[in-house]
């Protein structure tokens, strides 16, 4: 990868899902965009820096003081509507995007070269009832970020899917949430 620039990292996406251990719904589905800083994906980046209400955006930093490189935006998939939704998106999934993009500069998924020209948006989703349940598993919560996190950058650095897989599996791979011969959702 020594000869990718920033300028070859335009607009590049990539998604994953992580399933949660049995009965904690802490399934982890992020949808990130990665490119330079330069480009669309940097303007992007920058309109992002205002506040939504119930849509609050922030960086993700491994601890204060340890904003990570690429420079990385969590924005919620969900309105949120407690503080405990807050301390669940601004603690264990913050912590485990962080990780995540910190250990593929370091496994070198991304190059460490490109880390300052490079951002990244991801956009994250907590079941809302995640806020509720007083059994939730923050650990468990924190491994499906990491790990769908880790595997979504690693999509998009290397375009997976590719198209060529796409079409070969066109008419095998349906969606979870839609049958098309019953049109409900398969789970």
């Amino acid at each position: 990868m020594s000869d990718i620039t920033a300028d070859s990292i335009w607009f590049r996406t990539g998604e994953a899902t992580v399933f949660s251990s049995e009965g904690q719904g802490t399934d982890a589905m992020p949808e990130i965009l990665i490119g330079s800083v330069k480009g669309p994906a940097g303007q992007a980046f920058a309109n992002l820096m205002g506040q939504t209400e119930g849509h609050t955006r922030m960086f993700a930093i491994r601890a204060c003081n340890q904003q990570v490189r690429p420079a990385t935006m969590i924005v919620p998939k969900v309105t949120i509507k407690s503080a405990a939704y807050v301390n669940l998106f601004g603690g264990p999934v913050q912590s485990a995007i962080a990780d995540a993009v910190l250990d593929s500069v370091i496994a070198g998924v991304i190059p460490a070269g490109l880390a300052n020209d490079l951002c990244i948006i991801a956009m994250i989703w907590i079941a809302p009832e995640c806020a509720t349940n007083p059994e939730l598993d923050r650990k468990d919560l924190y491994r499906t970020n990491y790990e769908a996190m880790k595997l979504a950058i690693s999509r998009a650095m290397n375009n997976s899917p590719t198209i060529e897989e796409l079409i070969a599996n066109r008419n095998t791979i349906v969606h979870e949430m839609y049958d098309p011969e019953t049109g409900e959702s398969q789970w």
